[in-house]
């Protein structure tokens, strides 16, 4: 892995939100990367339950200050940045008040996901790649994980299909068990259509369930990691059909020497 490029573009990191599996791995993922050599990013959501002052937080003005624009609306992006403690790790925070100021992650007080959720992924997705853009940061492997992600693949492969920074970059997207009950907004792929995306490739969100978010994700992908001991039946299925290399579940105890083979015979070549 050594001087390899990995982008790591999840919703949620360790030591900035509760351990959980995707928020472990997208810590883990990257040390282990860091270890053999490797350079690293990794970009978050700056969700409103984040401690800045504890964590360190602070607003990179050179990166910040473009608009990004979410169905028909002009949406500032704000471009934060903090040190993991020990590990010599940046991690980059996606930030815009309307999206991320609110002090929660995806859902609200009773559970309830955010109705906004969608753009909040559209906004995540765009931001990441003009940020790596305005960083002229060409990734080797783009590593993604999370729903709140799902779009990037989706978005680099439609929407940013002619940037050259990423013209030899291959995304990887990790599919994990913990999705959410029910749909994002119902005019989810109206949104996505706006940006120019053709409906065939976003027919899937006309129900944006879980489900049809990560077979979005999985289609616009290069290779595929499966994340959790047990993901949806429907995903299974979905990854049956696919003839990008799939990689199966690892223990936490066992994903670095898998993942580094995976990266290095099925995706870097």
């Amino acid at each position: 892995m050594k001087d390899k490029r990995i982008l790591y573009v999840s919703s949620e990191v360790i030591p900035y939100l509760p351990e959980t599996e995707i928020s472990s791995m997208s810590f883990e993922a990257p040390r282990m990367v860091n270890s053999k050599g490797g350079q690293i990013r990794i970009f978050m959501p700056r969700y409103g339950n984040i401690n800045e002052r504890r964590h360190q937080l602070h607003e990179v003005i050179r990166l910040s200050g473009m608009n990004l624009v979410i169905n028909d609306l002009d949406m500032p992006l704000i471009i934060k940045v903090a040190s993991i403690p020990k590990e010599r790790m940046q991690v980059y925070f996606i930030d815009n008040e309307d999206y991320f100021k609110r002090k929660a992650t995806l859902t609200d007080e009773e559970g309830k996901l955010f109705p906004d959720n969608d753009e909040r992924a559209i906004f995540f997705a765009k931001g990441v790649i003009e940020t790596v853009k305005k960083l002229n940061w060409s990734p080797d492997v783009i590593h993604v994980h999370g729903w709140l992600a799902s779009l990037l693949p989706l978005y680099l492969k439609q929407y940013y299909a002619n940037e050259p920074l990423f013209g030899h970059s291959k995304i990887v997207t990790s599919v994990y068990g913990n999705g959410f009950d029910g749909t994002l907004d119902k005019n989810m792929m109206e949104k996505v259509k706006f940006d120019g995306i053709e409906e065939e490739k976003v027919s899937a969100l006309a129900s944006p369930t879980y489900s049809n978010l990560m077979k979005v994700a999985v289609d616009n992908s290069d290779a595929i990691i499966v994340g959790s001991e047990e993901i949806p039946s429907e995903l299974v299925d979905h990854l049956k059909t696919i003839a990008q290399p799939v990689l199966e579940y690892k223990k936490p105890d066992e994903f670095a020497d898998a993942y580094e083979a995976f990266y290095q015979t099925e995706v870097l070549v």
